[in-house]
């Protein structure tokens, strides 16, 4: 397979996706200040080349919420990950299983959650959003359960959509009803790979989660509007009380980026967090992952596990994350270039890279297990001149 890095795969995600669609994947909110910042803050972050240490066997392994994994990744939640691919949130999930990680997917995906737990036949984590019909919510949790979810990863960073220009602009989400349909049934046929294989073979197209509220025949001018109507702006610390009355399962609270808000999850009874800016997809101008995760990291302890996701595109930037506190990394647009780029092939592909990454950088740094990564592989920040 020619692609060699995740670079490579959003330039063949870009050439094989309809304009709206790649648009949608690779954008962030506002001006994406905090989209580019996610992954120039990683870059900077120097590592300590150690030399001389005893590194012929290595352990890449790691546990998180009770499963072992492979490797210190799993695939996080991506919205309409579904029509990157025929039926992608299957195929990444096949993937994900294949390299002994874990999938997680979004309430949003194109594939509901009893299509891709049947396809996949093992537990998988399971993302979701606080919203305003609790009959509703109920019945998600309920089905989370029956399918033997893994683990509960609950949205917090999104109680109303962020501003995405791109989105405007491309035609998904700013010009509603006929002549958005119009502007993307275009951009479609101008991708005649994608239009027979996804927009007509990989049906139905219809967010498979919340389709029992969308109805018959709803297309992306209604899933943008429900969401917009149904996302509740209401929610506190205690609706969590809603969900834990319903899921005694591993629950992971999804977006923190300020150390208080780690506190109250922990005191919540929260079993991991996911440090997060959504991708920049939120509220543009917030920090980095990488600027947000020290702290956060330290002022929760070892009270709940730290996740962290944003800017990650290889392996090497696992083992940065790592460093700066999280146990394990969420991968986002990684494993979305990929999908669109080269399906669950590409999803493997990304997967063996990043694991290859992941071996060079620690036996490089000189540790042998994942539990070593942490700040001492760092270059000190009033040293990192010296490491330019």
């Amino acid at each position: 397979m020619k692609p060699v890095s995740v670079i490579d795969y959003r330039a063949l995600a870009k050439k094989r996706l309809p304009h709206f669609l790649f648009e949608y994947f690779d954008g962030g909110s506002y001006a994406e200040a905090t989209l580019r910042r996610s992954t120039a803050d990683l870059e900077i972050v120097a590592l300590r080349q150690r030399i001389l240490r005893d590194i012929s066997t290595l352990d890449l392994s790691t546990t998180l919420f009770g499963q072992k994994m492979a490797l210190p990744v799993a695939l996080g939640p991506i919205g309409l990950a579904g029509i990157a691919a025929r039926r992608g949130e299957i195929q990444a999930a096949k993937a994900a299983h294949a390299a002994g990680i874990q999938f997680c997917l979004s309430t949003v995906g194109v594939c509901g959650l009893a299509e891709v737990a049947d396809a996949v036949k093992q537990p998988i984590w399971y993302q979701l959003y606080m919203i305003r019909d609790r009959g509703f919510m109920r019945s998600l949790l309920e089905l989370a359960k029956e399918k033997r979810v893994a683990a509960l990863f609950f949205t917090v960073d999104m109680p109303v959509p962020g501003t995405r220009y791109r989105d405007n602009r491309s035609g998904l989400a700013g010009s509603p009803g006929i002549k958005g349909s119009i502007r993307r049934t275009w951009q479609a046929m101008r991708r005649p790979g994608w239009a027979w294989e996804v927009g007509i073979n990989g049906r139905p197209h219809s967010l498979g989660n919340v389709a029992p509220v969308l109805g018959k025949d709803s297309g992306l001018d209604d899933f943008f509007a429900w969401m917009r109507n149904n996302f509740d702006g209401s929610v506190t610390w205690k609706d969590l009380d809603f969900i834990r009355e319903i899921w005694d399962g591993p629950l992971i609270i999804k977006g923190i980026l300020d150390d208080e808000d780690a506190r109250l999850a922990a005191s919540v009874g929260a079993d991991g967090i996911v440090v997060s800016n959504h991708g920049g997809r939120q509220l543009d101008g917030v920090p980095s992952t990488a600027r947000a995760l020290p702290s956060i990291a330290n002022a929760v302890g070892d009270k709940l596990t730290v996740l962290a996701d944003g800017g990650v595109r290889s392996g090497l930037d696992v083992v940065r994350m790592l460093a700066l506190g999280a146990k394990a990394v969420l991968l986002g647009r990684a494993w979305a270039y990929a999908l669109a780029g080269g399906g669950g092939a590409g999803v493997s592909h990304i997967l063996q890279l990043i694991q290859a990454e992941i071996r060079v950088a620690m036996a490089l740094t000189g540790v042998t297990t994942i539990g070593e990564i942490d700040a001492n592989i760092l270059v000190p920040p009033d040293d990192r001149r010296n490491a330019i």
